[in-house]
């Protein structure tokens, strides 16, 4: 893997309500590059549903979606 691929940038989305936490993922992912990963901190509201399908409708792959202390993680690598 090189090192591109290592770098993983954040977004802490708690507190952010649908559709917004969808855009801000999106925008962020659109100023990284291929195969780069970004992790993002989600409530757990219908975010948790929306933005991984809607990421993997637009090829992004998810590579983890977990619970943390009151929210969940999700780690993506872009498409």
């Amino acid at each position: 893997m090189s090192d591109k691929k290592k770098i993983r940038e954040s977004l802490d989305l708690r507190g952010v309500r649908c559709p917004i936490n969808f855009v801000k993922t999106k925008l962020k992912l659109e100023e990284m590059e291929s195969g780069q990963l970004l992790e993002v901190i989600l409530d757990d509201r219908e975010a948790l549903n929306d933005v991984p399908r809607s990421l993997k409708e637009q090829g992004h792959n998810i590579l983890q979606l977990k619970k943390i202390e009151g929210a969940f993680l999700l780690v993506i690598k872009r498409a």
